[in-house]
């Protein structure tokens, strides 16, 4: 055939597979496997890290909320319990706290912001 001035032969399109060595690609092929069990042994640790991080949450969380069902059952027999009386005797002393931390703050604000 003649293609635009040029002599072509008749035949598969593309690049002409390269002469690769058997034993290099072997071992590439080796490598590429053990990168890849690499790969797959620390997806399964972040995996089972982050189921163990969500058990130890799902733990923590169901303590919280025996402790929540204890305070009202308490609460239903007339009851007050003393984390309760703390948490709430807390709020006002920490809301006291919260106010004279505030102004300390922000007279130290002050006093950065005027001084070159």
């Amino acid at each position: 055939q003649v293609v635009g001035g040029k002599v072509k032969k008749p035949g598969k399109r593309g690049r002409k597979p390269a002469k690769i060595d058997l034993k290099a690609k072997l071992e590439r092929s080796r490598q590429s496997a053990r990168e890849c069990r690499a790969r797959k042994k620390l997806r399964y640790q972040y995996l089972e890290e982050l189921v163990s991080s969500r058990e130890r949450a799902i733990c923590a969380l169901r303590e919280e909320l025996e402790m929540y069902k204890q305070w009202c059952m308490a609460m239903d027999q007339g009851k007050i319990p003393s984390e309760i009386k703390a948490l709430l005797t807390g709020e006002e002393q920490g809301k006291a706290q919260q106010n004279s931390t505030k102004l300390a703050k922000a007279g130290k604000t002050e006093a950065n912001c005027s001084s070159p």
